[in-house]
């Protein structure tokens, strides 16, 4: 019979989320998650695999913690201009909130189960403001608007100010179709 972990493996994920957010996948070493999540290595590999597997879970756990329940928020909202502020302040409110963005810049291109996870969350995401803004005249000025509000706060969370606007600029053309 093997020894309980002596640690909360939630708890886990959701602190590496932060790194990973705050320091991108490939700034982050093994190293990093031991001592920044008061875990011990063979506990580490031994629950998530490997730092790839750490990362899967750190990604799923935010966008279904943070990401979805702010775009299923997005519905009951009293319109266009609302539910882009109120998209805005909810990927802005957690410690994480950049990982999706980081996510879709660094790692999607090369991972197709991190490709598959930014775009289930980008198409939940452009679904709930295509539905919102169908019921508002002006929609095109509001959505284009909103896309580039919303980028920047993504991308200055995500990359920091000095980053490159491609990002911003893809996620904008994404919404606003």
């Amino acid at each position: 019979m093997g020894r309980p972990r002596a640690f909360d493996e939630a708890e886990a994920v959701r602190n590496a989320a932060v790194l990973f957010a705050e320091r991108g996948y490939d700034g982050t070493s093994v190293d990093d998650l031991v001592h920044g999540l008061g875990v011990h290595r063979g506990s580490l590999y031994k629950v998530f695999g490997s730092k790839r597997g750490l990362y899967l879970a750190a990604l799923r756990q935010h966008l279904d913690d943070e990401v979805l329940p702010t775009v299923a928020a997005l519905a009951v909202t009293g319109g266009p201009a609302e539910a882009l502020a109120q998209a805005a302040a909810g990927f802005d409110g957690g410690a994480a909130a950049g990982l999706l963005l980081s996510a879709a810049v660094h790692q999607a291109p090369a991972d197709p189960e991190v490709a598959e996870l930014v775009a289930e969350a980008l198409d939940a995401l452009e679904r709930a403001l295509a539905a919102v803004l169908r019921e508002s005249d002006d929609s095109p000025l509001i959505g284009a608007l909103g896309a580039g509000v919303l980028g920047l706060r993504l991308r200055d969370r995500a990359l920091g100010p000095a980053a490159s606007g491609s990002a911003v600029r893809a996620l904008a053309a994404r919404l606003t179709g």
